[in-house]
């Protein structure tokens, strides 16, 4: 239970040597992937890829995302229940399911959630509708935050980040995210294979810490593109500043726009590219 990497076999090929092509057998790295069913009240809300450990944080982080809770206090208890069927290959049971209950007087999720919506949406639904639903969850106006930071305090954050990746450090095989609080401070720091993942376990791990959403004058900072998918759980979170490594896409940027929400991408100091809400980027 918990573990986050494995150690395989492999056969490493060197090219660059055109006379012996020599070939090396030796042990490497990988980092452990393996599902995760979210159970609330006794119904599988979804299932998950991820990297064991955290577990509860990322089942908090992703209700928060489904806009089925707006605190820790939403959510009466949250257990790992023993998986005697699925085990990790050892013959020992494995702990891939949460079973979450839910406060009394909160409605479980309807089969009409907001992922069955948005998942459906090779079958018709277009981009607008998935914003005009997502918007329609959130409790708050992300663009009534009046937070900003400094061009050199943003571009800094992808290294604060990236040295705190250990997990990176022994696979090259995760992505990272990060909460950056209103006083500077980078919190939260979680790794997964699943950028999405990372990020529901940053928000859970604050909501556990008793945070509230609103996450007014939060930022979040991750070592990935910016989906979509990222920017509509920072929006339910209640975060103003999403700032990325790499690029965003189309409906990420569409998003960000019509929330209010500051995208930034290809944060690489000393450059990035603000796509929407600058207003929150100030010069150095």
């Amino acid at each position: 239970m918990g573990r986050v990497t494995s150690r395989v076999r492999t056969v490493r090929v060197d090219i660059s040597d055109v006379a012996s092509h020599p070939v090396v057998t030796r042990p490497d790295t990988v980092v452990v992937e393996e599902p995760l069913a979210i159970r609330v009240g006794g119904e599988v809300l979804t299932v998950t890829m991820r990297t064991p450990g955290d577990d509860f944080s990322l089942t908090m982080g992703l209700l928060v995302s489904e806009g089925l809770i707006g605190s820790a206090g939403d959510v009466a208890s949250m257990l790992h229940c023993v998986d005697t069927e699925g085990t990790d290959g050892s013959g020992s049971p494995t702990y891939n399911v949460v079973d979450v209950t839910l406060r009394a007087g909160l409605a479980a999720p309807a089969v009409t959630s907001l992922r069955s919506l948005v998942a459906t949406s090779g079958c018709g639904l277009c981009g607008a509708a998935s914003i005009d639903a997502i918007r329609h969850r959130a409790g708050f106006d992300v663009s009534l935050d009046e937070a900003s930071w400094p061009s050199a305090t943003v571009a800094g954050w992808p290294e604060q980040l990236r040295a705190r990746q250990q997990v990176f450090d022994r696979t090259g095989g995760v992505h990272a995210a990060g909460l950056v609080t209103p006083s500077g401070e980078l919190a939260f720091v979680h790794e997964d294979v699943g950028r999405h993942n990372a990020v529901d376990k940053v928000v859970g791990s604050a909501l556990r810490a008793g945070l509230v959403p609103p996450l007014r004058g939060h930022a979040l900072v991750v070592s990935a593109r910016a989906s979509f998918e990222l920017v509509q759980k920072a929006y339910l979170a209640g975060i103003p500043l999403l700032a990325a490594v790499s690029a965003p896409s189309s409906l990420a940027v569409e998003l960000a726009t019509q929330t209010g929400l500051t995208l930034v991408g290809f944060v690489r100091s000393p450059r990035m590219v603000v796509y929407a809400g600058a207003q929150r980027v100030s010069p150095p």
